[in-house]
């Protein structure tokens, strides 16, 4: 009997322990000790506080999953944190499924669009080998990735062009790393995660070479958002201030204008002097060990090209100018221009095992995952009115403060939440406004000028605060690269103030 017992406990044991390990898998036992003490706590204080403040401590725990997405993927932590909310009452499944459906245009991007521009990494590769191999100033360099994000941004969409930001950089990284680890090609397809094989002495050049695509990818990311601020196709939230002023496309660019375009400029100084100061991670230089194995590499594939490499290229470069024209016209919703572009790139370069198409939708559909938790939590924002101090706080000011002050709080909103979300909040509250006849049309612009900008240029600030920066903090490249949360959000801060100093400078003395 005595036996039986032990190998009853040493079961119970053991399982218990396998439990432990499963749960969050590879990630600390620290972090894993913290997520369940949030879900723990979480009911508690809810019976003896409100859901006022039960939420605003969710949000504060959703915030830190996302913190830590190199410890682990925020999908499980935070997936968790939803679950137990609708499961308390905080908001419902039917909240939830209300904020996904709103926000359908997104979910259709991230699933086709991003998948689309997998497609096009030849030739992505391709051009931007040549801009890094024949540009030697990084200061230049950095300016034109800025400014270049920028301007697409403002035509195309935010979370396009960072997904072609991502596609590139990986392809750098990974032909340099394949060097670095001294391993050929066929061998190092999904293995430029670790650098368990890289030679020692190439380990410093790898470490800059990471500084160096982190620095780059952090202007191009931060140009997504001084281009998309600007046009009524740049962000999602645009399209909905748009709607409600009743503004086309140029009517929009020109009310922006007085603050956006100083935005853009000071966004593009400071992008300069970051490089020439070399602070808060930037100004690392490309390492002529790397530059040299890029142009190797340049030389070997257009050594390789065969004709059916280069009639792809062509092909890719057909749809790349067909994807521009069908943004910029807005033909169709960008999902469903994305998956056009899946069609023609896989139709016209032979991809057609379903196996090959699989790999382009590997990077999306873990972040459009998340992008739905993260719905999951904007709907308890909603259902617990956790903004509505802040908004009946503003709204009741003087007019002529209620522009920078709608600013600020938009900005500072934006940074913690989903800045559609935020947009959408105020610019509802402030039409009703106009329709009540407590504000004048006039008024109401001004207004609308500061929900955009608010909401768009300030939010830079942290990961969260734009799903551009989301997803490339839970893309592929991060962990590669070294870009932690913490790190984007030193990187960013040297533009969220310039940027958020410039435009409520604007919006308070131009508007």
């Amino acid at each position: 009997m005595t036996t039986y017992n032990n190998a009853v406990a040493a079961t119970g044991s053991g399982l218990s322990r396998a439990f432990t390990e499963n749960f969050l898998g590879e990630a600390p036992d620290w972090y894993k000790l913290v997520i369940a003490l949030f879900l723990i706590v979480n009911p508690l204080l809810l019976y003896v506080s409100t859901p006022f403040v039960t939420g605003w401590v969710l949000i504060g725990e959703f915030i830190f999953t996302l913190a830590m997405a190199l410890k682990c993927y925020p999908l499980q932590p935070g997936g968790l944190l939803a679950i137990e909310a609708v499961l308390m009452g905080m908001t419902s499944a039917d909240a939830v499924y209300f904020e996904i459906t709103d926000n359908f245009k997104v979910i259709l991007l991230l699933m086709f669009m991003v998948a689309g521009i997998y497609f096009m990494k030849s030739l992505l590769l391709f051009v931007f080998t040549k801009i890094l191999i024949n540009i030697r100033s990084k200061t230049l360099l950095s300016l034109l990735f800025c400014s270049v994000a920028a301007i697409l941004s403002a035509f195309l969409d935010a979370l396009t062009v960072t997904a072609v930001l991502i596609a590139v950089a990986v392809g750098f990284y990974s032909v340099y790393h394949r060097v670095a680890s001294n391993r050929p090609h066929h061998h190092h397809d999904h293995d430029h995660s670790t650098d368990d094989h890289v030679v020692e002495y190439h380990r410093e050049d790898l470490d800059q070479f990471r500084a160096f695509l982190r620095s780059l990818i952090m202007h191009g990311a931060v140009g997504t958002a001084l281009g998309g601020v600007c046009t009524l196709v740049g962000e999602p939230q645009n399209l909905l201030i748009a709607e409600k002023a009743g503004w086309e496309f140029l009517p929009f660019f020109t009310i922006m204008a007085p603050v956006t375009i100083p935005a853009f400029i000071a966004g593009l100084i400071t992008c300069g002097l970051l490089e020439k100061l070399g602070i808060c991670g930037y100004g690392a230089k490309l390492p002529a060990a790397v530059r040299e194995v890029l142009v190797i590499y340049n030389r070997e594939q257009e050594q390789r090209r065969t004709p059916r490499d280069i009639a792809e290229l062509w092909a890719q470069g057909i749809v790349a100018v067909v994807l521009v024209l069908a943004l910029a016209f807005h033909v169709a919703e960008v999902g469903i221009i994305g998956l056009m572009i899946i069609v023609l790139l896989t139709a016209f370069t032979g991809v057609v095992q379903e196996a090959r198409i699989g790999h382009a939708f590997e990077e999306a559909l873990p972040f459009t995952a998340l992008l739905v938790v993260f719905f999951a939590i904007v709907a308890v924002i909603h259902e617990q009115h956790l903004f509505e101090p802040v908004t009946l706080f503003v709204l009741g000011l003087e007019p002529q403060q209620q522009p920078g002050m709608l600013f600020l709080a938009n900005g500072i909103l934006s940074m913690i939440s989903d800045n559609v979300f935020v947009a959408t909040v105020y610019i509802n509250e402030v039409e009703a406004a106009l329709t009540a006849g407590d504000i004048t049309r006039e008024h109401f612009d001004k207004l609308a000028v500061a929900i955009n900008t608010g909401t768009n240029l300030p939010s830079v600030a942290t990961p969260n605060g734009q799903a551009a920066f989301l997803f490339l903090l839970t893309s592929a490249l991060a962990p590669l690269i070294r870009l932690s949360y913490g790190r984007m959000v030193i990187m960013a801060l040297p533009y969220t103030l310039v940027l958020t100093a410039v435009a409520f400078t604007c919006v308070v003395s131009v508007l």
